[in-house]
């Protein structure tokens, strides 16, 4: 399959990016399925207040996307992605930009939220995702 290729609209250019193979594709849904099975404090907290259409759309969590990554919160219907951002991503913040750029490429709009926002402050997190769904 890594001989592939799909196309990825960019501006009016066309970019051929090899897909991913299966061993890729295994290893990200692997990788997902451990994320999801034991998430952190402030996500556990974020997908308590998302689960189940609390703020009238649906979100998945800890879904690989593109075959590259995998968002924290991702709701398909608005193509928005919300990352729940702890300390270490301060040391991460050109991996996240090249990230962001990658998914903002396929049309998702990126919303980050720092953990400690989400756990302190739940209400001021939400005002910001509903904010989001409004402009999306």
């Amino acid at each position: 399959m890594t001989g592939y290729a799909q196309p990825l609209r960019r501006a009016q250019e066309v970019l051929l990016r090899p897909c991913p193979s299966r061993h890729r594709l295994a290893l990200l849904a692997s990788r997902a399925a451990v994320m999801k099975a034991a998430p952190s404090v402030p996500e556990s907290v974020l997908w308590r207040a998302l689960v189940n259409k609390k703020l009238g759309v649906s979100f998945r969590r800890q879904v690989p996307i593109a075959g590259n990554c995998i968002p924290d919160f991702v709701c398909a219907s608005r193509n928005l992605v919300i990352e729940v951002d702890g300390p270490h991503h301060a040391a991460r913040a050109q991996a996240d930009a090249r990230r962001d750029a990658a998914l903002a490429r396929l049309g998702y709009r990126i919303l980050r939220l720092e953990a400690g926002l989400v756990v302190h402050q739940l209400p001021v997190a939400l005002g910001r995702i509903r904010q989001a769904l409004r402009e999306s």
